[in-house]
């Protein structure tokens, strides 16, 4: 069972990868529960990254902090020169744990290009290097870089638009309702009086209210993945079992608790049959978006063949046809 449950956790975030090439990572001396092994690290871990040869204009590995080797970007401009290009910002998934910005998850950001659009494909500190809340702190400081470099890279600062999927999606969803939420913020990492602001969210599959996920699965029908044990991904992530950190902590974790009347338009897909993050965790976010912001300003999709992270229904051209009309209903 013990092998079962492990097999399922892996499966689940990196469907395809052999169970061998599973990150064995040493767990931070801060982490006092069990030994957890997650999705792997590095370019190609979470699936082979798409070909970047062909992009002429290109700037790898590009700092955009400096407190961490993985605060780093890589930026992609069309071929055709324009002075100012609507930027995508690419957050990987991976369980907060693994995964990295050269891997397939790429794919829906670069196929941005032809569309006339620049994307900054980031990393930002994993897990096992550093507890919540660097990451939104990290994800925050690429927003903050990209406006603060606007001029240096063509890229035009009002239209900054974020995309990520499972833990991407949700620290995308989270810094798109957050703008200069100064608490999510690290000024250590540099342009502290630069403005998070974006003009529209793309998430994809994500987990927004890490408590509420148990007892969705059990309303749904689904025997998925657990996210409340003591050894989770998301207990590693805040150190300590999840049901048992302090709410005023955790509630920095979920977008929902940040939604205000002008936060920036989203796009919201979920697969009907995943069982890693509930499907009722967009749904629900979706919902109190709408609520807040307009239903015009929200778009839920529930892809009702699709498992998590299921590239042959994400991934067609058809629904990143999806995904890239809905930026052209918002960007201005």
């Amino acid at each position: 069972m013990k092998n079962r449950i492990g097999y399922l956790l892996l499966a689940a975030f990196f469907a395809g990868i052999p169970l061998s090439h599973a990150a064995d990572v040493p767990m931070p001396s801060d982490w006092h529960g069990k030994k957890i092994i997650g999705p792997p690290q590095g370019p190609n871990a979470c699936g082979q990254a798409p070909d970047i040869s062909r992009i002429k204009n290109k700037y790898l590995d590009v700092s955009y902090a400096n407190v961490s080797p993985a605060e780093k970007m890589d930026i992609f401009l069309p071929e055709q020169w324009k002075l100012k290009y609507p930027v995508i910002i690419n957050v990987h998934g991976g369980a907060f744990f693994g995964c990295d910005k050269m891997d397939n998850q790429l794919v829906p950001a670069l196929y941005g290009l032809q569309k006339g659009y620049a994307v900054a494909n980031i990393n930002y500190r994993l897990s096992p290097e550093a507890p919540w809340p660097a990451q939104i702190n990290d994800v925050k400081a690429a927003i903050k870089f990209v406006r603060a470099n606007a001029n240096k890279y063509n890229f035009d600062p009002e239209n900054i638009i974020l995309m990520g999927g499972s833990a991407g999606g949700n620290l995308v969803a989270l810094a798109g309702v957050s703008a200069d939420v100064k608490s999510l913020e690290d000024p250590k990492l540099g342009n502290a009086d630069v403005s998070t602001r974006v003009r529209a969210v793309i998430a994809w599959y994500p987990p927004i209210n890490f408590l509420t996920m148990d007892p969705q699965w059990k309303e749904i029908g689904i025997d998925g993945q657990k996210h409340s044990t003591e050894d989770s991904f998301e207990s590693l992530l805040m150190r300590k079992q999840i049901t048992k950190v302090d709410k005023s902590v955790m509630d920095t974790t979920n977008p929902e608790n940040y939604i205000t009347a002008d936060a920036p338009p989203f796009l919201i897909q979920h697969g009907y049959l995943d069982d890693t993050i509930p499907r009722l965790q967009s749904q629900e976010f979706a919902a109190r978006l709408a609520k807040a912001i307009g239903s015009d300003n929200v778009e839920y999709n529930l892809l009702m063949s699709a498992h998590h992270a299921e590239d042959l229904y994400f991934h067609t051209t058809n629904n990143l046809e999806r995904n890239y009309q809905f930026l052209a209903r918002h960007i201005h």
